[in-house]
Formats: C-alpha cells, structure tokens, sequence
C-alpha cells in the first residue's frame, strides 16, 4: 500500500467520522415519524453549535478535504479514477449545501415554541445531506479495500516472459 492510498484511507476515514458524529441530530430528522417540532429543535440545536467551532477546527476539516481531494487526483492523473467519483461528490455536497445551511442556522437556538417555518428546509437538507456524504465515503473506502484485495489477489503470482508461473 503506497502513500497515496494510506492518505486516501485515513483522511476519508476521518471525514466519515466526522458525519457520523452528526448522527446524533441527523437521526431525529430522517429517521423520526411524525416529524415534530422537537425533533427540528433539536437538530437546528445541533448544527448550531457545529456553526460556532472554533476556525482552527474549521481548519482541520478543510485540510483534511484537501488532502483527501488531491490524493483522489492525483488517481485521476493515474488513471485509477474509481472512488474518485464519489468522493468528489461528497466534497461538493458538503462544501455547497451542508456548510451554507448550518451556517444559516448558526444565528439563532432552538429551544421552544413552534419551530420557525424558514428553517425548516435548511436542517431537514443538513440532515440529509450529511447522510449522502456518509454513505459516498463509505463506498470510497469499500471500493478501495475491493482495488487493495483485487490488486493483491492479481498480484500474488505473476508470469514471467518464458510464461512459468512465479509466486511472490
């Protein structure tokens, strides 16, 4: 395993750590039938605590997007472009739909009282949104653990030019 893929491995790891910490108001929101006020309290709670992080943690995530999105291509360049995809599109989603919601919800708490109708589409899109990034870093790190075992598997004999067949 080179470099590369560590790099890939690791900082998609994290990231997918990192939307799974969300979880926790992400969950009232898809997953809750009736839908209720409480539910989208809590949430916009949530996201807007995410809003107020200190930079440097801000910080922390951009260079580990970073990263992530030049290892990807730099696979690109290889032509070794398969998670590529979908790690590209999780970093569109979070930079052009999560990031700018919560930072809609960042003004104001939630606590009590009916939920105000012009948040509504912004935490319930968070949610949501958190979970289609989820879901791509996770195949980004399935398709490459299948490229590791494939790459393994056809690696493990080769042939030489006079066609024995030589174990590694």
């Amino acid at each position: 395993m080179g470099v590369r893929v560590a790099v890939i491995i690791c900082t998609t790891s994290f990231l997918l750590g990192a939307f799974f910490t969300h979880w926790i108001a992400d969950s009232v929101t898809l997953w809750q039938s009736p839908l209720t006020d409480a539910h989208l309290h809590a949430a916009a709670a949530y996201y807007s605590i995410l809003s107020t992080m200190p930079r440097w943690m801000v910080s922390v995530f951009i260079v580990t997007a970073t990263a992530t999105g030049a290892s990807l291509l730099l696979n690109v360049y290889d032509g070794r472009a398969g998670n590529s995809f979908l790690s590209s599109c999780a970093l569109v989603v979070w930079g052009y739909s999560v990031i700018p919601n919560i930072a809609r919800l960042s003004p104001r708490i939630f606590e009590s009282g009916p939920f105000p109708s012009e948040f509504r589409q912004p935490t319930l899109e968070v949610a949501s949104k958190n979970l289609v990034c989820s879901v791509a870093l996770t195949g980004v790190l399935l398709l490459q653990a299948g490229r590791q075992w494939a790459e393994a598997k056809d690696g493990s004999h080769s042939k030489r030019e006079d066609g024995h067949v030589c174990s590694r």
